[in-house]
């Protein structure tokens, strides 16, 4: 199994802001730090050739989605709690909104399927609306893979 994990942020600004600037100039070298993590297997990108182009979506214009796949729960960690990563974490106030819902969630995805949008999104509303479970939940209240290995097969549980 790997763990997928979806984060949301709302945005204080236009992302083309004078505004979000600093955080922009980060988008780059952030993800290609991400993709150089050991341990890291994909992420929702918008652009192939643009690698500031944040992710288009239909859940309002003012949400940043970052969405992505990892081999384990130490590998997101080291990424996000254990790197570079982290300088920018910690200004996260700067450029977006304080929410007083969850805005990240992981579950467990079978290795070598990359799930869509839509579920983490769904993922999300899980969270926010019953709490943890091994359906969808978080750092702080996780669960590991042999949990979630009751659950119905991913095909199944996106229907």
């Amino acid at each position: 199994m790997h763990l997928a994990q979806l984060n949301v942020a709302h945005m204080r600004a236009p992302v083309d802001s004078p505004e979000l600037a600093e955080f922009v100039a980060l988008l780059e070298p952030v993800n290609a730090l991400a993709d150089g993590t050991p341990g890291f297997v994909w992420r929702l990108k918008e652009s192939e050739s643009d690698p500031t182009a944040t992710v288009v979506h239909d859940y309002g214009d003012h949400l940043l989605i970052n969405f992505s796949v990892w081999e384990s729960r130490e590998a997101l960690w080291n990424f996000v709690y254990r790197s570079p990563h982290l300088d920018a974490l910690r200004r996260r106030r700067e450029w977006f909104l304080r929410v007083a819902e969850p805005y990240m969630v992981m579950w467990w995805t079978p290795e070598g399927e990359i799930p869509s949008l839509a579920e983490g999104m769904r993922r999300l509303e899980r969270l926010r609306a019953g709490g943890p479970g091994p359906e969808a939940f978080t750092f702080q209240d996780f669960y590991d893979a042999s949990e979630a290995a009751h659950l119905p097969a991913a095909a199944e549980a996106r229907k």
